[in-house]
Order: structure tokens, then sequence, then C-alpha cells
């Protein structure tokens, strides 16, 4: 869902000029409010880094945003069928109302028309549009450290167990283990050669990719299983800290790293993460050099491996490692950033003070 949007420079582009063109097609998330809106929303406009954008409205909601008020994103397309505007006009005068048929039938409408209606309009149901809301409000709960009774009168749930339920078909966890699980959280990154998506804990980088890779999903997916947890929006303090130092690697003016990482991989994958973390910024290995250094000079193709399988580019820098006829070799983020980042490094190698050398931490 993330990465069949447009690039976030466009997305944010068309958010600052209200652009119409992505009306209906994209909705930014504001994390300072916790609502969303449609890209032509009269309101205020979000800072960037507060700025998360989605692919649909139940996306949105999935994420725990409530709709914007000012803007409605709900109602659009929906203004000529009075039966959808009075129904969601119901649940703005009641989002934590634990909605049913009967709750509907009282408003004198057919429930399989309101069924119908709100499926063609918005791909779901008025009551899993309620659910929607209210669970949204409970993972919201549940993450930031709330116990489970509290998260759950939050969400509206009179019952522990229609709560439990819920929350499992929406993350996959009961809340037990919501509670107990500390989610990674994950956003963009702006670099002067793409845009970049960093996941971490409270305490490190999971993974840093640029978001056209096209292993990406997959690698996603394969973080999700590892550490048996799901990845919602956010900043966290090793996010804003990676941030920083790209911010001055890109700049030229330092090529220190030391965002803690966190790292899942073999012995020997790890063994070869550190040895590409010893090549000197601005210096190349082959993938036999690579080999020798570690002691496993025979191990050459397993070295390929391992370098491919690193998930946090730059800082683990596999960018560094060329063919042994001196030909670039594969680059998850692309041959060509391959090459801007080589240069990059040559050219810093010549101004910066040679004591300022590439360290990342472990």
């Amino acid at each position: 869902m993330l990465f069949d949007l447009p690039d976030d420079n466009v997305l944010y582009a068309a958010l600052i000029a209200r652009d119409p063109a992505y009306d209906g097609f994209a909705f930014v998330g504001v994390k300072s409010t916790g609502i969303f809106c449609r890209l032509t929303c009269p309101a205020r406009k979000p800072k960037r880094e507060n700025s998360v954008f989605y692919s649909s409205m139940v996306s949105a909601m999935e994420a725990g945003f409530r709709p914007c008020k000012r803007c409605r994103p709900l109602m659009e397309g929906g203004e000529k069928d009075p039966l959808v505007l009075k129904l969601l006009a119901a649940l703005d005068a009641d989002p934590e109302k634990r909605w049913s048929e009967e709750d509907v039938q009282a408003m004198n409408v057919d429930p399989s028309t309101v069924r119908r209606a709100f499926k063609r309009q918005f791909g779901i149901t008025f009551l899993e549009m309620a659910r929607l809301r209210r669970v949204g409000k409970g993972v919201d709960a549940l993450s930031t450290g709330h116990q489970v009774i509290d998260a759950q009168l939050d969400a509206s749930y009179e019952s522990g167990s229609g709560f439990r339920a819920a929350i499992s078909r929406q993350m996959g966890l009961n809340p037990s283990q919501a509670r107990k699980h500390q989610f990674l959280k994950a956003d963009w990154l702006d670099t002067p050669i793409g845009v970049m998506l960093a996941i971490a804990s409270v305490d490190a980088l999971y993974l840093l990719e640029f978001v056209d890779r096209p292993a990406l999903s997959n690698e996603i997916e394969r973080l999700k299983q590892l550490t048996s947890s799901e990845i919602i929006f956010g900043r966290t303090v090793p996010i804003e800290q990676v941030e920083g130092e790209l911010a001055a690697y890109f700049a030229g003016t330092s090529r220190v790293f030391s965002t803690p990482l966190a790292e899942f991989g073999s012995v020997f994958t790890r063994k070869v993460w550190d040895a590409l973390r010893a090549i000197p910024s601005g210096e190349l290995r082959s993938y036999s050099s690579l080999a020798s250094d570690i002691g496993q000079a025979s191990a050459s193709r397993a070295v390929a491996r391992a370098n491919g399988a690193n998930q946090i580019s730059i800082l683990i820098p596999c960018h560094r490692v060329i063919g042994a006829d001196g030909s670039l070799t594969g680059y998850g983020g692309g041959l060509w950033r391959k090459r801007w980042l080589i240069e990059h490094e040559k050219r810093m190698a010549l101004s910066l003070p040679t004591g300022a050398k590439y360290e990342s931490a472990k």
C-alpha cells in the first residue's frame, strides 16, 4: 500500500498547492493532530515531517487517523446520496459509538440499503467504517503503552472479548501482545538521490532503504516476521538521528554515522557487514578481497549474498564493493545511485580532514 503512491515530494507539493488532480486518490494523515484530510483541504498545511500519505480513506482510518471536520474526506463523492450523508453525519456526531444494525434501523433506514450504499461509495460498509474508527483509537492507545482495559474503554468496547477479536483482526496480534510489544515506526527521509524509508524502534534503526528498491516490500514483510511486530508511521530517536547524519553526509561535511543499528543475520553475515563498515570512505573492495579481509578467501560468493542481504543502506556501505574487474555490480538502490555514492565519497575523501573517518555504531 505504501509504495503504490507517487513520490512523497510530489504528494507534499500537491498538498501545498491544493492540487485537485490528486483529490480522492491520495490522502494526508497529520501526525500532530491525528486527523486525515484530502489534499485540497483549506486548512493550514502541516509540516513535512508531520505528513503521512495514504492511497485510500480506509488505509488512513486503519492507521488510526480521524476524518477532518473541515474538508470532510468521507463526504467526497457522496454529496448526492442523502442516505450516505445522513449516516456520516450520525457517525461524526458520535464517532465512538458502537453501531449495530439495530441502530441503523432506528434511524428509519434499511440496513441492507445502507450496506450497499457505503460499499459502493467507500469499499467498506458503514458498520465496518464505524468499527475502524474505534479500533484505530484502541490501537493508538495500546501502542502508546496503555493497559488493555484502558484501550478497550478508549475504543468504546464494552466487551473485552469483542475488543480482543477486533484488535486481532486488525493487527494480527492480541491486545496483550500489542501492549507488551514495542511497535516499530517508519518514516520517509528525503535525500538528494531519492526518498528513503527508515524503520526503527525507540532504540535502534532496523531498515534504511530507497523506496523504489524492488525488493523493499519483501524486506518489510521479513522484518515484521523476524521481530513479530507491526510497523506504524511515526518518528523515534534513531530516525531523527539518522536523518541528521544523512543530511551531513550528503552535504559532504561528515562521514560519521553513530545511529545504533539492529542487525539480523548469521554470524557470517554480520561479520561481512562489520567488514563493510571497516572500508574507509572513498575506497573500494572486490568481493574476493572482502572475503580475504574476513579470513575466508574462498567465500566470495557467500560474501556477495551477505552483501545483498544488507537492509541498512549507506550506513552499512555495501555500495563500496565492486566486481574483481572493476565493474559496478548489482545494487538494490540502482547502479546509478551506487556510482553517485562512490563519486560522492571520493570527493569527501579529498575535502575532509584525514581524521574524519567513516564510522557506524553496531
